[in-house]
Parts: structure tokens; C-alpha cells; sequence
């Protein structure tokens, strides 16, 4: 079971804070598609056994999250059935100054490009943070025992209970509750730190930002009505506000504007993110780039999923699943390399691909931008069904030792194949 766990750790470790997107979830006659596909590779697949290698796990995960990856890409160029002369247009928003704030457009191809709108950021949105009182670390301010306290925020209420054992020091004590805080999943995360004396006190610092009006606290840490549990509160003080939640203060055009979060929309088309604050009357201009730097941008999103499988594969390349997945993968962009390098999409040596923007310009520039851009939807086309064929049967490209071949004659599939990837591949290690 270790390596089984390990393999949990690494995909939550890894891919567990990724955000998902709409792309993520499917109609009913896509999944039905995805099952058809199962059963036809269970239908045609030999018996075979794995060959124990602590790396088969990670390896599966990557080549998985890679095909996923890759094929939201392709959704997100095809929406709406539209050429992928449109999709690769799509518009770019752009901030002259990055570290005061980002943008992101998302909104149609069909708003005005030359909009554009400044923002002067007065004060970023701010959480509520808890700071408990600095104790000696390797000393014991606790009675041993078992203690209690209530913690209540906007929504809910919760009772945390811990011990506090003979062998225990002020820092463990800290240790335990800020482990305990995150994994509550309350909103809150909770941490250790220490002083110029070296003494050590928990924070406690609330996930959300901004408050309303009606709100003088995000959260209330009280201990529970008995005389041990309040002891235990005064000494760690972690009832205690250190600084209270703020919401963002910017200009917008010239008006003054709030939020509760760091991000947000600006008429459903603009997504803005505060990183900093603007110096005095000089404000950020928000835009959209030039049409190259945009064709150029959402091309990167393309090649950055197709690099991702090349770099699965290098990274797992000592083995021989790696080596399949390199061969495969870099064979669909060998199959496009003369027109790939004519608009500007380089081929190098190892199979990963880039983008030369002195081409990418002359391309785009072309009065004949069908043509320019067709070999794009073949290969598009291409890996998106190389996307789906590796998400379908990943371990396709796992090292294994074949025991028998299904006979030549029609076959009944084998619903259990691809579990070996869902989870049942944990029999090969208990």
C-alpha cells in the first residue's frame, strides 16, 4: 500500500491545486463516446503482466494529466465550431505594468479592440489574520490534558479538540493545531513562527479577503467554558486579531472603485488581478495586444501542451515507457515539420516545438490567412486524437511482459483493463 499512497501523494502534491476549467466536464454522449472507446481497446487487448517499477504510478498520472491538458487546449480553439482563424485571434488583454496589476480578457472576439481603460491601484484586499502570543519554544505553558475551542466564521462553526502530553513543548503544541487548522478545510491556514528570540507563536490567517460593512470579523477563534481550555486560550492567544480583513481600493477611469478580492471583472469581458500598489497618479493602462502578439500567445497555449508530453517522456526516458511516449508524440509534429516551420512553429532537435515571431508576423500578415493557418487545424486535429487515444489507454506505453494474444476471432472486452490504470493497479504492489 506505500506505493499506492505515494502515488496519491504525488498526483495531489502535483496536479491536486490545478485549476479545472469548462472544458473539464462533458455531455452525456461524450462520455458514452469515451466507454465506446474503452471497450473497443478491452476488445482487441492481449493479457499482460506490469513490471514492478515504483515509477509506473507517476508516470501514468503525468502521461494522463498531460492528454487532459492537451485536449482543453483543443476545446478551448474550437469553441463554437469556429475556424481556427478566429480561434487563434482571439483577443489578448495586456497591462503596461504587471506587478501593479495583470489582465486577462474574457469576453468575444467581438468587443472593440481598441479599448483600453487605466486603473491606479490605492490598497490590495487584505484577510483577517490571528496572531497568537511568542512562547519559549522548548518549554510547556500547558497543563497536560485534553482542551477545546470554537472556531466560527461567516458561514459555520466548528469545535477543535487536541492533548497536550507530558512530553510535549510550546512548539509542538503550535506543530499540532496549525496541522490540525489546515486540514480542517475551514478557509483558514495556520502557521509557525518565530521571533528574533526565537520564540515561536501561530498565525492564523483567513483564505478570503475584504469584508462588508456588516462584517467586524471573518473568523472568531473562543475556547471552549472551562478553566483549563481558557488557561490553554491565553497562552497561545490565537484569539486574538492582529490585523482585520481589507478590501482592495483602486481608481477606475477616474472613479473610485472597492473589492472584496484582489480579482475580479471589469463588465464581464476583463479579469483583473491587483499584484501591487501604483505609485501616485500614475496608473496602469489595460488594452489588448497587437494582433502577432496575441496569434503568438494563444499558439503557446498549443505548444505548451504538446512540450508537456515531450517533457513526460524525457523526464521517464531511462525507461522504455518514456521512450514510447517520445516516439509517439514527436511523430505527429515530424509529419508537419516543413509547413509547422514555415508560419513560424520551430521543430528542434529533441521534438519540443517554439515559436519564431519574425515568422509567425510574415504569416499573419498574409492576405491568404486560411491558407496560412490550415495546416494548424490538421494539426490540431492530430493531436487531439493522439490526446484522446493516450487518455483512453495510458498504460498503452507502460513496460510490460505479454502472456497471450486475444484469438484472431471476435472477442467480448474486458471491462477490467483500463482499471488497472483507476486504481486497481494497487494489486500489482499490496
Amino acid at each position: 500500500m506505500a506505493i499506492i499512497d505515494s502515488a496519491y501523494h504525488y498526483y495531489l502534491s502535483v496536479y491536486g491545486n490545478s485549476a479545472t476549467s469548462r472544458y473539464d466536464t462533458h455531455k452525456k454522449s461524450e462520455l458514452r463516446n469515451v466507454c465506446s472507446d474503452i471497450v473497443k481497446v478491452n476488445k482487441t487487448s492481449p493479457l499482460y503482466k506490469i513490471h514492478r517499477n515504483k515509477n509506473i504510478l507517476k508516470f501514468l498520472i503525468d502521461v494522463k494529466e498531460n492528454a487532459r491538458q492537451m485536449k482543453n487546449v483543443v476545446s478551448s480553439l474550437s469553441d463554437h465550431g469556429e475556424g481556427l482563424e478566429s480561434a487563434f485571434q482571439k483577443k489578448v488583454a495586456v497591462s503596461s505594468d504587471e506587478g501593479i496589476v495583470s489582465a486577462k480578457y474574457i469576453g468575444p472576439n467581438t468587443e472593440d479592440a481598441s479599448q483600453s481603460f487605466d486603473i491606479e491601484v490605492r490598497r490590495l484586499a487584505a484577510p483577517q489574520t490571528n496572531l497568537g502570543n511568542f512562547l519559549d519554544r522548548d518549554s510547556l505553558d500547558f497543563k497536560p490534558g485534553d482542551y477545546s475551542f470554537d472556531l466560527i466564521t461567516t458561514a459555520n462553526s466548528y469545535e477543535f479538540q487536541y492533548t497536550v502530553n507530558p512530553d510535549d513543548t510550546n512548539a509542538s503544541i503550535q506543530e499540532k493545531l496549525s496541522r490540525l487548522v489546515n486540514t480542517s478545510g475551514v478557509g483558514l491556514t495556520a502557521e509557525v513562527v518565530s521571533d528574533e528570540k526565537n520564540q515561536s507563536a501561530l498565525k492564523i490567517v483567513s483564505k478570503q479577503t475584504g469584508a462588508s460593512e456588516s462584517q467586524s470579523t471573518l473568523f472568531d477563534i473562543k475556547p471552549k467554558a472551562s478553566v483549563d481550555s481558557i488557561a490553554a486560550m491565553e497562552s497561545l492567544g490565537i484569539h486574538h486579531m492582529a490585523s482585520e480583513a481589507e478590501n482592495s481600493s483602486f481608481i477606475l477611469n477616474g472613479e473610485p472603485h472597492s473589492s472584496y478580492s484582489n480579482t475580479f471583472l471589469i463588465n464581464n469581458t476583463f479579469e483583473l488581478t491587483l499584484n501591487g500598489i501604483s505609485p501616485e497618479h500614475t496608473p496602469a493602462k489595460i488594452g489588448f495586444k497587437t494582433s502577432v502578439d496575441a496569434v503568438a500567445d494563444n499558439l503557446q497555449e498549443l505548444v505548451d501542451a504538446y512540450n508537456g508530453f515531450i517533457d513526460t517522456g524525457e523526464r521517464y526516458s531511462n525507461g522504455r515507457q518514456g521512450d514510447r511516449l517520445l516516439r509517439d508524440v514527436k511523430n505527429v509534429a515530424y509529419s508537419y515539420m516543413n509547413d509547422l516551420e514555415a508560419i513560424g512553429m520551430v521543430v528542434n532537435e529533441n521534438g519540443s516545438i517554439s515559436i519564431d515571431k519574425s515568422l509567425l508576423a510574415d504569416a499573419v500578415d498574409t492576405k491568404d490567412i486560411h491558407g496560412t493557418f490550415s495546416v494548424l487545424n490538421s494539426f490540431k486535429n492530430s493531436l487531439a486524437a493522439k490526446a484522446n487515444n493516450v487518455s483512453v489507454d495510458p498504460i498503452q506505453y507502460v513496460d510490460k511482459l505479454i502472456v497471450t494474444y486475444k484469438r484472431p476471432h471476435p472477442n467480448f472486452p474486458s471491462p477490467y483493463h483500463t482499471s488497472l490504470y483507476s486504481g486497481m493497479i494497487l494489486d500489482h504492489y499490496c
